[in-house]
């Protein structure tokens, strides 16, 4: 085959989603795996909003959320009774499109995404590992095996997404600090039957020394249980699914059938000390992996892809100034640093061992946190941090200025703009593009034009205002959806002066 632009390295969610948008944008790549097909014993569950808001700019949003399950509530159960129901429904009604939290298992996710990537033109390259890899004046050069035999290849760029062991980033010789939890946790696909088994949300199952979470599963009408170790058991090596049903069937008062598959894990909390070497980046666990709290960490990796996808698609279709990349890791590491140390906190509080856990898992969750929630400003809170939509990078090279609300930085607030249209579908060109809420000037159109930049103009309601958006302000947007520049009045010597310091040339200008 013709070399590839970009090799990557692991086709878990992160590296097919690195491909997928690097396919929308025009550049060629090729994804290897060393595994043999897509994964089955996957535990990530969850698929944020800030990831579906991703998906839609490349036309496969509705499809996900139509083959996941919108969680409507959580019921907390415990010594096999439901004691409290905390309701989810639309908790993000005007912040997002998709203002709920979506259940899609990582195993379908990820066979999913390899449709669609081979729809693309582009198949994954399953039992092909990454032998060893260099960086050449004119690019990378790699050797890659396959059923014993070994070939070169050679791309303009190499990205790891080959997990929490990558050879990547070991090959780069990058430091991966962190630590180990202490908990074990399993993770099993059953059959099951009993109250605790529902299909319009998940059930916690909590106590002094116990949690388990169940998953309904719409593409097997399966269970996916996640829950601690028993504490008699956490030393063992070999653990059968037989060796903790009583357990689980004793706590969260079900009776399992039919075990598709079981596996135990221990979680760990760690982030790179670099992203980037010179042609070579690395992403998702490859980078970062920290604990389950919140449903973070398939959705960062996700993130990492498309903040990555762009600036590799415009270096190498010479849109963009090389200096680009260097925002990369300045963006990402600093979210992972500040996500792990934020899971961290969190995820030890709620399987602590000591008075803290207990309290927790007994009193804050069944009772509080439904009292909580029932406060709007709660809500949106709640869901601002877990659906990653108050992401921002607003210390980055790339932004610059405010106007209302809203800094060089933020991602570009939702706003409705009737039954069936809003501001982020221009998105959907993951092009560079100017967004005015309200009228447009004549020498902003003029200054547009000549830079073939695409400008949206809105009309302006007080929605609009609310979301934090200054009228007539002037928004350049980045192809990922992020404010690059905010300026309080339509300046166009402010806008060329941004674009000639990135040297941002459009490849196209939709009207």
């Amino acid at each position: 085959m013709n070399d590839p632009q970009v090799l990557i390295v692991g086709a878990g969610p992160t590296g097919l989603a690195l491909a997928l948008f690097l396919a929308h944008s025009g550049v060629r790549s090729r994804i290897i795996e060393k595994n043999s097909g897509p994964g089955q014993t996957s535990r990530a569950m969850v698929v944020q909003a800030r990831t579906l808001e991703f998906y839609r700019q490349v036309g496969i949003a509705e499809d996900v959320v139509s083959s996941g399950i919108k969680m409507g509530a959580a019921h907390v159960w415990k010594d096999s009774h439901e004691i409290a129901e905390i309701k989810f429904g639309d908790m993000g009604h005007g912040l997002s499109p998709y203002p709920f939290v979506l259940s899609y298992p990582q195993d379908d996710h990820e066979r999913f995404l390899g449709s669609r990537l081979k729809a693309s033109g582009i198949e994954v390259e399953w039992g092909t590992e990454l032998v060893s890899f260099a960086e050449t004046t004119d690019g990378i050069h790699a050797t890659l095996r396959r059923d014993g035999t070994e070939e070169n290849c050679s791309a303009s760029y190499i990205c790891g997404c080959d997990g929490a062991h990558s050879i990547v980033r070991q090959t780069l010789g990058l430091k991966f600090p962190g630590g180990t939890y202490d908990q074990r946790f399993f993770v099993a696909d059953v059959d099951t039957d009993g109250a605790a088994a529902v299909k319009d949300g998940f059930s916690m199952c909590l106590g002094a020394h116990e949690l388990c979470l169940i998953f309904p599963i719409r593409s097997t009408g399966m269970h996916r249980l996640i829950g601690l170790v028993p504490v008699d058991l956490n030393d063992r090596d070999n653990i059968t699914f037989e060796d903790i049903q009583p357990y689980v069937e004793k706590i969260v008062g079900i009776h399992v059938g039919r075990v598709n598959w079981f596996s135990t894990y221990r979680v760990h909390h760690r982030v790179s000390d670099r992203f980037r070497s010179g042609r070579a980046f690395i992403l998702g666990d490859a980078g970062h992996v920290h604990s389950p709290a919140g449903g973070q960490g398939m959705n960062t990796g996700i993130g990492d892809a498309v903040n990555l996808a762009w600036k590799l698609a415009a270096v190498l279709q010479s849109h963009t100034d090389l200096s680009i990349l260097d925002t990369y890791e300045e963006e990402r590491i600093a979210f992972a640093k500040s996500l792990v140390a934020t899971t961290d906190r969190v995820f030890k509080l709620v399987v602590g061992t000591g008075a803290a856990g207990e309290v927790i898992r007994e009193t804050l969750v069944p009772h509080l946190a439904p009292f909580l929630l029932g406060f709007s400003g709660v809500r949106e809170a709640a869901f601002r941090f877990v659906s990653q939509t108050r992401i921002s990078y607003r210390d980055s090279t790339l932004s610059e200025g405010s106007s209302g609300d809203i800094q060089g930085g933020d991602r570009l607030p939702w706003v409705q703009l009737g039954d069936s249209h809003d501001n982020y579908e221009p998105l959907k060109s993951l092009a560079w593009q100017i967004h005015i809420y309200g009228t447009a000037a004549n020498p902003l159109r003029d200054a547009a034009q000549n830079i073939q930049l695409a400008l949206h103009e809105f009309d302006w309601t007080d929605h609009i205002g609310h979301a934090g958006l200054k009228r007539d302000a002037l928004y350049l947007i980045r192809p990922d959806g992020y404010v690059g520049l905010a300026h309080a009045t339509q300046d166009s010597e402010k806008l060329q002066a941004y674009i000639s310091m990135l040297k941002i040339i459009q490849r196209d200008v939709a009207s």
